[in-house]
Order: C-alpha cells, then sequence, then structure tokens
C-alpha cells in the first residue's frame, strides 16, 4: 500500500473528510467530525510510513502481542489507540482491516442522528 493507495481506501468510504488540524505534515481522516485515521506525509517520504488508528482496547494488546509492527499509538491515548508501521509483518490485507475497525468504532461512537446523516 502506498499513500495514494490509503488516501484512496480512506476518502471512499462514507462521511470521511480529510484535515491537516495539527500541522502541514499529519494528514487526518474524519467521519462525523472525529479522527480515525492519522499519518505523517515526512515519514512517507523518509519510507518509514505508520499510521495511528483507533482500536478495541483488548483487541489493541492482543495485536501488540502478535506483530512487530503494532506499538501503543503515538502522542495519543496508548488504550485506544495503536501506531502501525508499513514494510513489517503487517500486509495491505490486515491494514485495511485496521483501518476498517477504526473507522467502525469512530462511525458507532457518533450520535444516531449523525450516523443517519452520513448513510443517507
Amino acid at each position: 500500500m502506498n499513500i495514494q493507495d490509503l488516501y484512496d481506501f480512506c476518502i471512499s468510504k462514507k462521511g470521511v473528510t480529510e484535515h491537516f488540524p495539527f500541522d502541514e505534515d499529519t494528514l487526518v481522516f474524519k467521519v462525523g467530525g472525529k479522527m480515525f485515521c492519522l499519518t505523517s506525509l515526512k515519514d512517507w517520504e523518509n519510507g518509514t510510513p505508520s499510521l495511528n488508528l483507533k482500536c478495541d482496547p483488548e483487541r489493541a494488546l492482543e495485536l501488540r502481542a502478535e506483530y512487530d509492527a503494532i506499538n501503543p499509538g503515538y502522542h495519543m491515548s496508548k488504550m485506544h489507540w495503536n501506531t502501525v508501521a508499513f514494510n513489517s509483518d503487517v500486509d495491505d490485507k490486515m491494514m485495511r482491516e485496521l483501518i476498517n475497525h477504526s473507522y467502525e468504532l469512530v462511525f458507532k461512537s457518533l450520535s444516531k442522528k449523525l450516523q443517519n446523516e452520513i448513510i443517507i
């Protein structure tokens, strides 16, 4: 997966918007105004890309134990976020599953009214 594949995958989800709320480097994807995926553009340029993704706390611990590339979220809540490095032991299929999981967690946390507005 390259940066364009990541962008296309994330932006294709219902209600997703892209932002640079922190600086010109950190690309953030949001659904309903809430973050579900963050990545550094400089890290992509340097060949060390990673994503910060929301994760169920119990599953986060399991994934960190199973994969070298999955660690507690960098600059995020270590309980609810993972940093997942590319070019390691997480393949593209698994990366997409983790992005989907993050999106679904955030989407489910939105009010029913907002969920319905996004779905329609």
